[in-house]
């Protein structure tokens, strides 16, 4: 699959529910895109996966200085 962008996936993913949802298609055609949303699927699970490492939190130290820490999700930063 060529590099997409997360936004582009999701919103094909969208089409494929719709699509799915109507059941207009032949069951040949149903399980084509079924695979393709898996695929999409796949490839924004990666993609979110690599940003949240990426996400830093800024907490104030007692000095007034800052620092970056790993993002932990359901973490909340010092007040």
């Amino acid at each position: 699959m060529a590099e997409k962008k997360f936004e582009e996936a999701m919103q094909r993913l969208e089409e494929i529910v719709e699509s799915l949802e109507e059941s207009d298609l032949s069951l040949n055609d149903s399980l084509k895109i079924f695979e393709e949303g898996v695929k999409l699927i796949g490839f924004c699970s990666k993609r979110l996966e690599e940003v949240e490492q990426k996400v830093t939190m800024l907490v104030k130290e007692n000095e007034g200085k800052y620092t970056q820490q790993p993002f932990e999700p359901g973490v909340k930063g010092e007040d």
